[in-house]
């Protein structure tokens, strides 16, 4: 004995009802691998930032304008990662360094750098 209906449109409703089921339980089966699998990825350690910097001038030289450590307050776009060696050279080309503290953090005399301070 058949658990199914024995005429066409009950058995075309049963069908019908039946890829409904179906429909639902594939979602609810992607549901449930997508969050396995964003669960079983885990994100990658933070980069860690190179220990110096140069940043270059805008134009068609970029000839470096200053050189920053890794972890400086004031890198833009211009900054790109540099080696040691090269940062003795552009040390002794006369690229300036920059500051290690914003300026509102300095102490005034390190501010007041148009200003000669005198002895005495």
């Amino acid at each position: 004995m058949s658990v199914l209906p024995p005429d066409p449109p009950r058995l075309q409703t049963s069908i019908t009802y039946l890829r409904g089921e179906l429909n639902r339980a594939e979602a609810a089966l992607a549901t449930v691998e997508e969050r396995e699998t964003a669960t079983a990825r885990k994100p990658a350690p933070p980069q860690e930032p190179p220990a110096w910097l140069v940043e270059r001038g805008i134009g068609a030289g970029r000839l470096p304008t200053q050189l920053h450590t890794g972890d400086c307050w004031n890198t833009g776009k211009r900054c790109a990662p540099a080696s040691p060696e090269q940062i003795r050279r552009h040390l002794t080309e006369g690229v300036p360094g920059l500051h290690p503290l914003p300026p509102r953090h300095r102490p005034r005399s390190a501010r007041m750098t148009g200003y000669r301070q005198v002895e005495g």
